[in-house]
C-alpha cells in the first residue's frame, strides 16, 4: 500500500516538473518577440545585426539629411556624432520629429540600411531618451541643457 502511494507521489512531482518546464520555455518563447535591443549608430556600423532581427536604433537626425519621397516613405541618417546610420520608415513621423533632434526608431537593418517600422520623437523641448544620452557621453559630446530632463 505505501508502494503504490509513494509511485503517485514520484509521478506527481515529474508531471509537476514537467509542467513547469514547458511553461517556462513557452514563457521564454513568447517574449523572444518582445525584446528589443537597444543600439548606437556605431554599434549598428561596427557590428551589424541579421535583417532578421529586430531592434531599437537612437541617436540625433543628421542636419540635412531628411527627405520626404511620393506617400509616406521618409528617409534620413541617425548619428551618435561618431557613425551615421541611413532610415527608411514609411508612415506618419510623429509631430515632434525634426532634424538635429533626438529619436528612437524600432525595426531590421537590410542592406545596410535601418528600416524602421515605428519611430518615436522626444515628448518636449529638454526630453532626450536615456540610451541616447548614454551613447552620447560616452562619445564625449553630451551637454545638458538648463532644465533637461532624461528617462533616468
Amino acid at each position: 500500500m505505501k508502494s503504490i502511494r509513494k509511485q503517485r507521489r514520484i509521478q506527481l512531482i515529474i508531471v509537476a516538473s514537467l509542467a513547469l518546464a514547458a511553461m517556462t520555455a513557452l514563457v521564454g518563447y513568447a517574449m523572444q518577440d518582445g525584446i528589443n535591443l537597444y543600439r548606437s549608430p556605431t554599434q549598428v556600423v561596427e557590428t551589424p545585426p541579421n535583417s532578421r532581427e529586430v531592434f531599437r536604433i537612437g541617436g540625433l537626425v543628421e542636419e540635412g539629411s531628411l527627405t520626404r519621397d511620393q506617400g509616406e516613405l521618409v528617409r534620413f541618417r541617425v548619428t551618435d556624432t561618431n557613425k551615421t546610420v541611413p532610415v527608411e520608415y514609411t508612415g506618419i513621423l510623429p509631430d515632434l520629429f525634426e532634424e538635429g533632434q533626438s529619436m528612437i526608431g524600432k525595426g531590421r537593418l537590410i542592406d545596410g540600411t535601418f528600416v524602421a517600422t515605428e519611430i518615436l520623437a522626444k515628448h518636449d523641448e529638454s526630453y532626450i531618451p536615456k540610451e541616447v544620452i548614454d551613447t552620447l557621453k560616452e562619445q564625449g559630446v553630451y551637454k545638458p541643457a538648463d532644465g533637461a530632463v532624461s528617462n533616468n
